[in-house]
């Protein structure tokens, strides 16, 4: 064998891992589908995305940042990729897709005891919504012309809503019930009004190879086939913050 065609035979051989290099993998803490375990990151997305990667062959790195860090990084780095991302028809030709991960809602929540009823979007049109710098449901309100005040994480929200200082919250169920149990306030704020769902997926950079598109996307429709996916949601279907 010549070694130009050793050479071209080892490539081929190559994990794709090393044939494409590693990943950098940025998201944000959103509990329980994004964590910290001490210091491990772990959650639902997070133990998909982990499990994705190890079939596929994919090395890489994971942080979690602020949100609207990560999706810029995401969209910036030619080697990066942001999870849990909304897809929509506005982020479809930004990205390549892997997934979907997980569904969630888009919710409006409120103090239980609120002077107000919401039987549709458009009342709460002259109310304060609080929502997180980046999110796409903060986004898909600014574009309707709601009042939204966007603070740099989620977190912050819960507080801002039992002080008064905005009258909703847009977030998830799937996000919401976690912090809420986290803060103590589980039951003084809930759900007022469900108006949209969306499928969340592992966004990548457009300079990604389809090669490791496809390795990862494949590997996501083996964890559905083989029911790990579904295990994993059941493995937080009761958790609880420590």
């Amino acid at each position: 064998m010549t070694p130009k065609l050793l050479l071209a035979v080892s490539i081929l051989a190559l994990p794709l891992a090393a044939q494409a290099g590693s990943l950098h993998l940025y998201t944000e803490n959103t509990p329980p589908d994004i964590m910290r375990d001490g210091e491990r990151i772990t959650g639902i997305s997070t133990d998909k995305v982990k499990e994705i990667m190890a079939r596929a062959g994919v090395s890489y790195t994971m942080e979690i940042t602020a949100w609207k860090r990560a999706y810029e990084l995401a969209l910036r780095m030619p080697d990066a990729c942001v999870f849990s991302t909304s897809r929509t028809p506005e982020r479809e030709a930004l990205f390549k897709w892997v997934g979907p991960l997980r569904e969630f809602d888009w919710t409006l929540y409120g103090l239980a005891n609120a002077p107000f009823q919401l039987t549709a979007l458009d009342d709460a049109k002259k109310l304060r919504i609080g929502g997180y710098s980046g999110d796409v449901r903060v986004q898909y309100l600014l574009d309707r012309g709601f009042k939204v005040d966007a603070a740099p994480d989620n977190f912050s929200n819960p507080r801002k809503l039992m002080g008064g200082r905005i009258d909703l919250w847009v977030t998830s169920h799937q996000l919401a019930n976690g912090l809420l149990e986290q803060e103590g306030l589980a039951g003084k704020i809930v759900p007022l009004l469900t108006f949209h769902s969306s499928r969340a997926y592992l966004a990548c950079n457009k300079a990604v190879p389809d090669a490791t598109i496809a390795a990862m996307s494949a590997a996501m429709a083996d964890i559905v086939k083989d029911g790990t996916s579904a295990a994993i949601d059941r493995k937080y279907a009761n958790w609880r913050p420590r």
